[in-house]
């Protein structure tokens, strides 16, 4: 950034915009998870595949609401140089709950894929306890490898500093940035959008237009509208700021409006809290409704009650 090129205009107006966008989200994020993770392990009774990866999507999404209120204060407040650390554990659960949500809807919409397109092997493949193993994967995946990452973003912070913002110049290396795009959320995107378009087809293909099937469909555009809505923009805005940090972009006021860009779909995307609750709606709504058996009219045997949806 050059010392001629001022971004107050976009500080300022984010300073309202923040608190217009994180306050309802926090507040409908929080209620909505908490009432999930109540129906998942207090109402049904009876955990299977899916009931296991939403109640991990739940738990990574109230770790991605718990430091909004901290994000907030933040941005209208600097804070002292003692709370550093607190900072930086605070930034770190953030970007914990935002990837470890990305990889848990990629999970889901593997698991579905699985259990609808390849019903036969999804007997040896899916179960409760590998459901669980690849819960705890993902875990340990993004703690792992978010921690010593957005530890060092703010090593360089002073006396007095905005938490969340102002991270170093480390941060927008090519390896992280690269990293970040491609493993973050390239690869989990291909993964769910192949998932959910196979997965689509193959119940168009097998001519059942069941209540059951039909509460499939929308677990899938809904599971596919949580994802891409609120991380597509933000992921495109990360990689244009990365050209600004290279010098490829040097205009000020592309670099302003690519500030601004960025900070507000950064914002939007914490919206994937609550757009997760429309998969949470469908899937609890059709495991009360599930009998023992649902007889397919397709020669090939697939069941599409959401025990293995």
């Amino acid at each position: 950034m050059t010392d001629n090129c001022t971004f107050n205009g976009v500080d300022d107006l984010m300073k309202t915009l923040e608190l217009v966008i994180y306050i309802p989200v926090f507040i409908f994020g929080l209620i909505l998870n908490i009432a999930a993770l109540l129906v998942f392990c207090v109402c049904l009774r009876k955990w299977t595949e899916s009931t296991i990866y939403m109640t991990s999507l739940a738990l990574m999404d109230l770790l991605l609401l718990f430091p909004l209120p901290f994000k907030m204060h933040a941005t209208n407040h600097q804070w002292p140089g003692d709370l550093r650390l607190l900072c930086s554990c605070l930034e770190n659960l953030y970007f914990i709950g935002t990837y470890g949500s990305i990889y848990m809807i990629m999970c889901i919409a593997a698991d579905r894929w699985i259990a609808i397109c390849h019903p036969f092997k999804a007997k040896q493949l899916r179960s409760t306890k590998a459901a669980l193993i690849t819960c705890m994967g993902v875990w340990v995946l993004v703690f792992s490898a978010t921690i010593p990452v957005i530890y060092g973003f703010g090593k360089h912070r002073l006396e007095y500093f905005h938490c969340f913002h102002e991270f170093s110049a480390d941060g927008w290396k090519p390896a992280v940035i690269i990293s970040l795009q491609v493993f973050g959320f390239l690869v989990p995107a291909l993964v769910v959008v192949y998932c959910s378009v196979q997965t689509i087809c193959s119940l168009k293909q097998s001519g059942q237009h069941s209540t059951q099937s039909q509460a499939c469909v929308k677990i899938i555009y809904s599971s596919l509208s949580a994802f891409l809505v609120p991380f597509t923009p933000s992921h495109l805005g990360i990689f244009l700021q990365f050209l600004v940090h290279q010098k490829i972009i040097q205009d000020c006021s592309t670099k302003t409006r690519i500030s601004l860009f960025l900070q507000v779909t950064m914002c939007l995307s914490n919206i994937t809290c609550v757009l997760d609750a429309l998969c949470y709606y469908f899937i609890a709504r059709e495991v009360r409704s599930t009998r023992p058996s649902f007889r397919t009219g397709s020669q090939r045997r697939a069941t599409f009650s959401t025990s293995e949806v």
